[in-house]
């Protein structure tokens, strides 16, 4: 045990090592987060689109370039769209723009799938709930709005959450350009201290840890929102 534990002093307290995973957390968990919002932004918008074509036929234009974003998107590597984002379309910005050019690629690509969970809740809904809304003098979009997207958000939670899960696994890859996430900083440790283990079980074990506490989360809202369809 004091073997491991010296072990563990030379790896990570040597020269201050363990700031590297501080500072990799706190960029992990910044664009785990505001990607989760661009995402959940993005595919409410296109969801909304798609199945208003589904449903009225109308928005034809706009389904087709939703078509094509979704098939390109979800049809690609995630460290593929953000290596052409950095290097191709934000080629020009200064290197301390990384952490927006990664939440912008993680929030885009997060968004094709978003919208899919959405899209299913709300073709989930049974069309009397569209006759009630026009029933009561309200057009398409208060019907959308008021009715149809209350029930389809409270059916998709549990996904939506589970989406983000997946999300702050994906972060991972962003050290391909260069951005010092969770597990850069593991590779960093590496580097310096000429040693695997260490650093990449820190990593996994870190990951790990915020992964459960989030699957606890979900667990949570999927027992309260049983409970209250049951009253």
């Amino acid at each position: 045990m004091s073997d491991f534990i010296e072990k563990l002093k030379e790896t990570f307290v040597t020269d201050d090592r363990w700031q590297y995973l501080v500072r990799g957390l706190g960029n992990t968990l910044i664009i785990t987060v505001c990607a989760a919002l661009i995402g959940i932004v993005l595919g409410f918008i296109v969801a909304m689109i798609r199945s208003t074509h589904d449903k009225t036929g109308k928005l034809k234009i706009g389904n087709f370039l939703c078509r094509i974003y979704l098939t390109v998107i979800r049809g690609t590597p995630m460290v593929v769209q953000l290596m052409i984002m950095y290097f191709v379309i934000f080629a020009t910005l200064n290197s301390k723009y990384k952490i927006i050019v990664a939440i912008l690629s993680f929030g885009i690509n997060s968004g094709a799938y978003v919208a899919e969970i959405v899209r299913s809740g709300i073709m989930s809904i049974d069309n009397g709930q569209f006759e009630a809304g026009s029933s009561l003098g309200l057009s398409y979009r208060k019907t959308m709005f008021f009715i149809i997207l209350p029930q389809a958000f409270k059916n998709v939670l549990p996904a939506l959450a589970n989406e983000v899960i997946v999300l702050l696994k994906e972060t991972s890859v962003a050290g391909y350009i260069g951005m010092e996430d969770l597990t850069k900083g593991g590779d960093i440790i590496r580097a310096n201290t000429y040693q695997a283990f260490m650093p990449l079980l820190a990593v996994a074990a870190i990951y790990l840890i915020m992964v459960i506490i989030l699957t606890s989360l979900v667990g949570k809202l999927e027992r309260r929102l049983a409970k209250n369809e049951k009253r």
